[in-house]
């Protein structure tokens, strides 16, 4: 790497590894790890939320009430074999007490006997019989032999211990739930431990520490940021934390080797200032690029192309404006929000290479004032990110669909990867483009569509054209490294009853700059959630299921890290990965937001009852009805992808959303944080106790909390609404088409499947039903047969997500991508689609409706099969 990588490096002040070390493949020494006895505001550790009295999950997940904190553990533990011993004292106490009385007192020893077993509080209590019943059945002689109540009552108490004992060792009726130490843990008591325990404080100070220095993957400050994440796993207890380390792809920028210049005619030369102002004085910043952009120098005439969408550049040339060989200027967000998108629509319409500003009316001062006056973005900030295709590739774009480990030899060249654009790109801040747009007055054709038109001041709006506008040249040189070192963290606490089984939850903790939104309020929750449930496991709990802790690398590049961790294990979190819970950005305002398999429905509803608005006080799901909100589709957005997609495990992205901010620009830094994201830190809070909440109920529930029967109905809605797509494209394909009038498209065999789904999971659910009346709430423990038919159950539901792969095979146009249902838009990456197959025959592979008709029937059989299995 060349010196300029030195530009990364944080502050002085901070101790970090040597560029050397930060790409060395030796997992960082643990002598470097804080110790948990190191953690700070350890008083804090020693309060626990009281206990108080809740009604059994099935009928109701109500909130709990607020109580003041105590000061131990007593609340939270209680000794398993309590019940027991406390019935055998009262036992000894009243048969002593019965062995001294008056023998002529018969009347007080029928009703000590009636007492006692009135008092016994134990699950069987019902089925012991009534003594005053019993005596009245008795001959009036009987109650004349003067002694014979403490005869009687001896004989009782053998009986009641003979009994005692032979529910304790050969049944499993008196089962209680076994922890390590001896402790039995109430799983209400915990829930409200752990959201009692989210503490903003710590959660403001972990933003402050993350966001000291710019940590782009693969520098020194992401690899500082990877081991800080891995001590604080070992402080909090957390098992076998290690640095996870895959080799990748990365591109870097050179210092000098970037500019945008207008060369001709020669009284408009300019060039732009490209850099952003420095946020901070004595802090080094990131340079303005494109992760993953096709280096090299580019020079045509500028046209603008509005959003650059496709439908924008068949626009300009139904105008009659060449672009053949020209310079799109296009803006951010718009009709096509996907920025790597935007360059592929310029590439394909012939263009040499495309500059993205970023226009006021989007997320400037046209919504309001800018930074650091208000939230919004500042005429000098500059949106970087990714080009690459995530879309159609996810993860190193030289291994798709294999791992990028240190001893892996296999690499594509970048040159055939599909994953990369072909032309040129580059950021910029509207400030410099609006001396580009100004320049292209008078060439091509004056626009009057308001849909056209941005808020740069000062403009008037031409599109430009290839025969006449200023030529400007487009430099983009960087550094390109085939190999570099990326560190993903991982930590977990396993389960007791299902350790292999796991619930995984993630952030990314990589960013283009100072991170503060994205991803540095999430990563502050995460470390928080660390802190807690490490916490726990200090007292001996365990969830009944795994959970694993991921901190991902590069995920800004093209979700390296997390793709990479799934293709190095794919089989294993087929079979064995339950759940995943991401969370990115986690908070940027107020409104709570969340995208996810349907199949989150139920446990998502659960906890949003418990949890509440830190403005309104009203509880976050009161707002999500109130808002009309529902479960959004996964797109190509986050870290979820190559887990729902390529493995299978069902998942979900949440975030707290506002007003547009200066994203991925180094204006979002923890000062635009404190003042206008989050002030005081209430949604960050609230934000963790979802997440744990939501960890809690997946990891820690007897039966999965999934909703089959909210999944079934979803698919119905996917189904029709796939039917209404296809047959109106191709409608619209055969108007003066005539090759396509013999064209059918064929429904019934995905409606079939449809039902088939709908019904097996009404079946389904009965059982937990039957499950509930039994065990839920009653005192009942179960036997061993129950718990294991449960345990079974709960890997049925977890499976059913991974039966809808086809493995073999995957989508026609991208085979890494394996799920029927979901998959990103191929032309809208952070958009999700349903039924993917059948639309990218139509999408990718111009109109080919008889493999559309083929992607069809593969659907049907595969939904069927998953649906019958869920029963089998």
């Amino acid at each position: 790497m060349v010196s300029e990588k030195s530009l990364y490096d944080p502050p002085a002040s901070i101790s970090i590894p040597t560029y050397d070390e930060a790409t060395t493949s030796r997992f960082p020494s643990t002598s470097s790890f804080l110790g948990p006895t190191e953690i700070s505001h350890d008083a804090e550790r020693q309060g626990l939320l009281g206990r108080t009295q809740e009604p059994p999950r099935r009928h109701g997940y109500r909130p709990p009430t607020v109580e003041s904190a105590r000061s131990s553990l007593d609340s939270l533990v209680s000794s398993e074999d309590g019940p027991a011993r406390n019935a055998g004292e009262d036992l000894r106490r009243e048969i002593s007490e019965m062995e001294i009385q008056d023998p002529d007192t018969r009347e007080t020893t029928w009703k000590r006997i009636s007492n006692l077993t009135s008092s016994i509080n134990l699950p069987f209590r019902r089925y012991l019989p009534s003594f005053e019943r019993l005596r009245a059945r008795l001959p009036a002689s009987f109650g004349n032999i003067q002694l014979n109540g403490i005869i009687i009552m001896r004989a009782f108490a053998l009986l009641f211990v003979l009994t005692l004992a032979y529910l304790v060792f050969f049944t499993s009726l008196l089962r209680f739930r076994r922890r390590p130490g001896q402790v039995y843990f109430v799983e209400e008591d915990i829930r409200q431990h752990v959201q009692g325990r989210i503490n903003e404080t710590r959660i403001q100070e972990n933003l402050k520490h993350l966001t000291k220095w710019d940590h782009i993957a693969g520098t020194q400050g992401g690899y500082y940021v990877a081991k800080w994440i891995a001590s604080e796993m070992q402080a909090a207890g957390l098992e076998e934390p290690l640095l996870e380390e895959f080799q990748v792809y990365l591109n870097y920028p050179k210092k000098g080797g970037r500019s945008v210049s207008i060369v001709s005619p020669e009284e408009k030369q300019w060039t732009a200032k490209l850099e952003e102002e420095k946020a901070y004085e004595n802090r080094e910043q990131t340079l303005v690029f494109h992760g993953l952009s096709k280096s090299g120098t580019v020079t045509g005439p500028l046209v603008y192309a509005n959003y650059g969408s496709r439908e924008d550049f068949s626009t300009l040339k139904e105008q009659g404006i060449s672009l053949n060989e020209s310079l799109a200027l296009v803006r951010y967000l718009g009709t096509q929000t996907d920025r790597a998108l935007k360059v592929k629509a310029a590439e394909l319409a012939g263009m040499v290479g495309c500059i993205i500003y970023s226009d006021p009316a989007e997320d400037g001062f046209v919504k309001g004032k800018p930074y650091p006056n208000g939230r919004y973005r500042p005429a000098d900030s500059v949106q970087r990110g990714t080009v690459a295709l995530t879309s159609w590739i996810a993860g190193d774009v030289l291994t798709p669909g294999y791992a990028s480990l240190p001893d892996e030899d296999r690499r594509d060249s970048k040159e055939d990867s599909a994953a990369l654009n072909k032309i040129p790109s580059i950021p910029l801040a509207w400030r410099d483009a609006q001396v580009l747009l100004q320049s292209l007055k008078g060439h091509g054709n004056q626009l009057s569509d308001p849909s056209w038109m941005g808020g740069v001041p000062d403009v008037e709006w031409w599109t430009g054209t290839s025969s006449s506008s200023p030529i400007v040249k487009l430099q983009n040189e960087q550094d390109e490294v085939e190999r570099q070192p990326i560190y993903n963290v991982l930590g977990k606490i396993s389960g007791l009853e299902q350790q292999e089984k796991s619930i995984i939850i993630g952030n990314h903790h990589d960013a283009w700059c100072f991170g503060g939104v994205d991803p540095g309020s999430g990563t502050a929750v995460f470390l928080e959630l660390v802190r807690v449930f490490g916490e726990l496991t200090k007292y001996g709990w365990r969830p009944r299921r795994t959970i694993e802790f991921a901190a991902w690398d590069a995920e800004e590049y093209n979700l390296i890290g997390s793709t990479e961790h799934v293709e190095a294990r794919l089989d294993n979190l087929r079979r064995n990965g339950f759940a995943y819970v991401n969370v990115d950005g986690a908070v940027n305002g107020p409104n709570f937001t969340a995208s996810a398999s349907p199949i989150y429905e139920r446990a998502l509803a659960r906890v949003l009852k418990r949890t509440a608005d830190p403005r309104s006080g009203k509880t976050l799901h009161e707002l999500w009805q109130d808002r009309g909100s529902k479960l959004g589709a996964l797109g190509a957005g986050s870290d979820y992808l190559a887990f729902q997609d390529f493995a299978g495990v069902s998942s979900i992205d949440m975030r707290f959303e506002g007003e547009p901010f200066p994203y991925h620009s180094c204006y979002d830094n923890f000062e635009w944080m404190a003042r206008y994201g989050d002030p005081g830190f209430g949604y960050h809070k609230v934000m963790g106790q979802v997440w744990a909440l939501l960890v809690l109920e997946l990891a820690d529930e007897p039966i999965m909390p999934f909703d089959m029967t909210a999944y079934a109905k979803a698919v119905q809605g996917y189904v029709e609404e796939l039917e209404d797509w296809m047959v109106g494209s191709l409608n619209g394909m055969r108007e003066g088409n005539s090759s396509l009038a013999d064209v059918k498209l064929d429904f019934a065999p995905l409606y079939n499947a449809s039902s088939l789904f709908v019904a097996n999971a009404k079946k389904f659910h009965e059982w937990d039903l039957t499950w509930a009346g039994a065990y839920d709430g009653t005192g009942i423990a179960e036997g061993d047969a129950a718990v294991l038919e449960r345990m079974r159950r709960n890997s049925k539901t977890a499976e059913f997500e991974s039966n809808l792969l086809d493995v073999e095979r995957g989508l026609p146009s991208r085979p890494q991508f394996k799920h029927i249902l979901f998959a990103p838009q191929p032309w809208s990456g952070y958009d999700g689609s349903f039924f993917p197959g059948p639309r990218d025959a139509v999408n990718l592979d111009g109109g080919n409706w008889t493999l559309a008709q083929q992607e069809l029937q593969r659907a049907a059989v595969i939904l069927g099969r998953a649906a019958a299995e869920l029963i089998s």
